[in-house]
């Protein structure tokens, strides 16, 4: 059978998975087949560029983004945005504002699952070698990391991991998988590519372009993977194709990487976020003495890393902007858009929940270097602007619009996105809800040290990461390290160093304490379209909504009807998850 027919038959997978979005909208190889592709790097990195592309559209519109999903849904965040915004305020109280709001979710997943098998297979014929190792390493890699978004989200699924080779196969709805089974090929892919891509130093002259998947992301996610099945499903070890994956394998891989990977801590955290670049933090006194903000290859702790382009547009015609950063920015700063520097304008979701800054120990410069607290830094505030809701005064730092002066030469005039500088690439427009170009940061080297600590129940490196935050405030600061491993410990410096990032959500559910942390969001006070009120249960209540479904989402109805019966609803997910909003 041609090679080619992985490449054309896909097309009529598409339509039972995720409705009739065109899939293949890169180069043509309709003139290629096994003998004549791929053959080089450059064949290899033709095959994979659709599947890299998916990274960008699931992130071009936040919604349809884990990171989104994930941080609403934990306890640190709130759903917010304005009165009509349902579907940020739903997903807070884990319910659903529309049968199809995961729609895009879905769909965009299983394109990137489908993209990656077919480049797998036709990447199985190169010589053999390095190259073909490291390429198909990245597919395997990519779908798994595509899978595990999706299994955490929805739990059993439809599984594929080879394409139909007939028109009529393609035709047929895949079966709901287990997700016992879907883990497996999740370990297997990433066990896999960790085992046989090359190991390249981050810092080498032959080290992959910026953002290319690596032997150390695949160590990283199998370790994460390792912990979210191990934890939510109480198991001690994962299932793979040939035997299981145990700790003592993902400690070594964990090993392997922080002996061997070049990638490192960055010296101070501020840096790792845009509020620290060259052109904002010179008028921002809390980031003026941090090193300057570094993407890419100027810095070695993001190991697995989104990278989004500044001049993204609304039909993606030019690229893909970071979404997340307007989605979290603050709502409607028409009345006191300079009094909240460096802070940018947004659509208001994910308000900080202001239980996680009086948790957060005040000595700890973490706190201050990933929320904005408006009664600490803003020279002015109006509260309920744009009718906002579930507002508290307190906004994430890490992933939001961010402003810079000097716009037309005028040090006193404020780009809406620092990205607007000549510096940054001067977007034309300067428009609030576009040019957000700021990598999503999947997997970093803490998370690493981190992981590695959680699994063999030492402080070593829970420590370091200590000890870098410290190092994060000039003089330092009295945050002192951790003498003794415990459970409690781990998952507070887990807390502190990765807030907003997309990992907490994760980490409750796999800790079992999910419904005891979501029920601690009530009481906390907010305001409703400037009002003064309280935080109060909609509907049950999140913690019997989380019993109800286990913390995963409604299928999309799409999908369902499309299966014909081979797919079915998750638990919880009837007509009392119905959001009406909140004033019902």
């Amino acid at each position: 059978m041609k090679k080619l027919i992985y490449l054309i038959v896909i097309i009529f997978l598409l339509p039972v998975l995720s409705g009739c979005e065109n899939f293949l909208d890169t180069k043509s190889y309709t003139t290629k087949d096994e003998n004549s592709f791929p053959v080089n790097e450059k064949d290899a990195n033709q095959m994979l560029v659709g599947v890299y592309a998916i990274l960008n559209v699931e992130n071009a519109q936040a919604i349809n983004g884990y990171l989104l999903i994930s941080e609403l849904a934990s306890d640190d965040r709130f759903g917010g945005g304005g009165e009509n915004d349902k579907s940020f305020q739903a997903i807070s109280h884990l319910m659903r504002a529309d049968v199809n709001q995961f729609d895009g979710f879905w769909k965009d997943r299983y394109t990137g699952i489908s993209r990656a098998t077919s480049a797998i297979s036709a990447l199985s014929t190169m010589p053999e070698g390095d190259l073909k190792n490291q390429k198909i390493g990245e597919a395997k890699v990519l779908r798994a990391y595509f899978y595990f978004d999706l299994v955490q989200i929805f739990g059993d699924i439809p599984l594929i991991l080879e394409l139909p080779t007939e028109v009529e196969q393609a035709k047929q709805s895949p079966p709901q998988a287990p997700a016992e089974d879907v883990f497996k090929a999740i370990a297997t892919d990433l066990w896999s590519a960790y085992s046989t891509m090359p190991a390249v130093k981050f810092g080498a002259s032959n080290m992959p372009v910026s953002g290319t998947v690596t032997k150390w992301a695949a160590a990283g996610l199998l370790a994460r993977v390792y912990l979210f099945y191990t934890g939510f499903y109480g198991k001690t070890s994962m299932p793979m194709t040939d035997g299981e994956l145990t700790n003592a394998q993902v400690v070594a891989a964990l090993e392997d990487c922080i002996n061997n990977s070049g990638h490192a801590l960055m010296p101070d955290f501020r840096s790792l976020w845009p509020y620290s670049n060259k052109i904002t933090k010179k008028d921002y006194p809390f980031a003026a003495d941090a090193p300057d903000w570094a993407e890419g290859k100027n810095n070695p702790e993001p190991i697995f890393y989104i990278q989004m382009n500044a001049k993204g547009d609304w039909g993606t015609t030019v690229g893909y902007s970071n979404s997340a950063a307007l989605f979290f920015g603050i709502r409607d700063q028409s009345t006191n858009y300079k009094n909240l520097f460096p802070m940018g304008q947004g659509w208001g979701a994910g308000p900080v929940n202001s239980n996680l800054w009086y948790a957060w120990p005040a000595n700890d410069p973490r706190r201050q270097a990933s929320i904005y607290n408006q009664a600490v830094e803003a020279t002015g505030y109006t509260w309920g602007n744009d009718s906002q809701m579930e507002e508290t005064g307190m906004w994430e730092k890490k992933i939001v619009a961010t402003t810079a002066y000097g716009k037309g030469g005028d040090p006193n005039a404020l780009y809406k996105s620092f990205w607007s500088d000549p510096a940054f690439g001067n977007l034309a427009g300067d428009d609030f809800q576009l040019g957000h170009g700021s990598s999503l940061i999947v997997l970093r080297f803490a998370d690493i040290l981190l992981m590695h600590s959680e699994l063999t129940k030492t402080v070593t490196g829970i420590n370091k990461v200590r000890a870098r935050a410290n190092a994060s405030i000039k003089g330092g600061s009295d945050l002192a390290p951790v003498a003794a491993y415990s459970d409690q410990a781990l998952r507070d410096e887990r807390r502190w160093e990765f807030a907003f990032e997309g990992l907490r959500w994760g980490d409750i559910r796999r800790w079992g304490i999910a419904g005891d942390a979501l029920n601690n969001i009530y009481g906390v006070e907010i305001r409703d379209r400037g009002v003064i009120t309280t935080m109060k249960p909609v509907g049950p209540g999140v913690k019997a909504r989380y019993e109800a479904t286990k913390g995963f989402f409604n299928k999309p109805q799409t999908q369902l009807d499309l299966a014909n019966g081979a797919l079915q609803q998750n638990p919880g997910w009837g007509s009392e998850a119905v959001f009406n909003g909140l004033n019902q």
